[in-house]
């Protein structure tokens, strides 16, 4: 017996009862953010290797361990996105967007790639929904970002969410802090991990997302950032919290909190999901003021985040129910023998009229029909007899009466 193939190490098959909970969480993004101005943009799955390498950060665990990475036939170093950020970027500059009123609001979905150790809600193959607000230094861009995440999450019924606040000031100001952290870490490097020390020259606010016994313990008397910011640094930050508080979003300050790119400044934030355990991140963002000058474009102040579509899909319990709002008001026409032509030709009239529609494909008896209409979740079984009458069932009352065949649509607009 051959061997059957799976699909590769980190990465799953999405099947059709996990649909509707990810459609849901996909269709519930786009309509808070398009309600907020936010217009969808769609970037290649693979950009040019350095694009990532330069905005995301050559001593990140993304650029360093994480990337997809392989040489197309004329020998260019392509990479499979890790992130969307950087590509929101690019085509921002590619397609002159700094013309535009500012801030330019975009928004994205789809796969992302990165070579991680797979283990439940971390995957090599991952979706988000990733949203961008290019051009504007202010922080009610900081607040409205972050209370439309909230929103989308609460809309959704995600429970025991916790926001985790923080800054990272600007890089100006950060310079003499990371000297005072890097003199601290170096003073106590024997209790660090192989892999913090390797790096604290070049990224020293890693060793806050460490999760090393020894690391923390260190890091849990290290000094923070949040009490180190300058003056406009605190005032922006003293802002966004402001505007959270009148908007009601509840959140926890966090002077350790660091996201894992190295290219966000000022406002960072994390939502988090106990239920989920160790993987417990279903989304999160910051501000970024210097990537677009990073990437050869003109000082650009923006915002963004992304939220993880996998790991809410969990939180959600993704696969209680196959049913689609679309099938549950939907037809499942029955027939037995000659009729099964005229229910394909029925079902066929009900789709063009823009209802859901299906029908026996697998010469089931009537009692094995409505039951197929039970398993997929049909609102209606509409049952043709040999006489050309027909009856309309209400699948969840059991409630019957007869109708017309060709008046089916509007009978159950009634």
């Amino acid at each position: 017996m051959s061997e059957r193939f799976k699909a590769p190490r980190g990465t799953f098959d999405v099947l059709s009862e996990q649909v509707p909970v990810r459609r849901r969480i996909t269709s519930s993004s786009q309509r808070l953010l398009e309600a907020a101005g936010y217009r969808r943009i769609e970037t290649p799955i693979f950009e040019d290797t350095d694009l990532f390498a330069r905005g995301v950060g050559e001593s990140t665990d993304i650029v360093q361990k994480q990337m997809f990475t392989f040489e197309d036939q004329g020998g260019r170093s392509l990479t499979l996105r890790p992130e969307a950020t950087a590509s929101i970027c690019r085509a921002y500059l590619e397609h002159g967007m700094q013309k535009q009123a500012q801030p330019v609001k975009l928004w994205t979905d789809g796969p992302f790639f990165r070579h991680e150790r797979p283990q439940a809600g971390r995957y090599r193959q991952f979706s988000q929904v990733d949203a961008e607000a290019i051009g504007s230094d202010s922080p009610l861009v900081d607040a409205e970002m972050i209370v439309l995440a909230s929103d989308i999450l609460a809309g959704l019924g995600v429970e025991n969410v916790r926001l985790r606040l923080g800054s990272l000031g600007t890089p100006a100001a950060r310079s003499a802090y990371l000297d005072e952290l890097r003199e601290y870490l170096h003073s106590r490097e024997g209790e660090l991990s192989d892999e913090v020390r390797g790096r604290i020259d070049a990224n020293p606010l890693r060793a806050f997302d460490a999760d090393h016994d020894g690391t923390r313990k260190v890091m849990a008397e290290a000094p923070t950032l949040l009490d180190r910011l300058d003056p406009a640094d605190a005032e922006h930050f003293e802002r966004v919290r402001e505007n959270l508080d009148r908007n009601d979003v509840v959140y926890e300050l966090d002077p350790t909190l660091v996201r894992g790119l190295d290219y966000y400044t000022r406002t960072v934030f994390e939502f988090e999901c106990e239920r989920l355990g160790a993987q417990s991140g279903v989304g999160g963002g910051g501000r970024y003021d210097g990537l677009i000058e990073q990437l050869g474009g003109p000082v650009t102040p923006a915002c963004g985040w992304a939220l993880g579509v996998d790991r809410i899909a969990l939180a959600l319990d993704a696969g209680e129910s196959g049913e689609s709002e679309e099938t549950r008001n939907g037809v499942f026409v029955v027939a037995e023998g000659d009729g099964r032509a005229a229910a394909l030709a029925l079902v066929i009239e009900l789709r063009r009229a823009g209802l859901t529609a299906d029908l026996d494909l697998a010469d089931r008896a009537i009692k094995g029909q409505m039951k197929q209409a039970d398993r997929v979740g049909a609102r209606y079984a509409l049952i043709l007899s040999d006489d050309g009458k027909a009856t309309l069932r209400d699948m969840r009352s059991g409630e019957e009466r007869e109708v017309d065949p060709s008046l089916v649509a509007e009978e159950i607009a009634r």
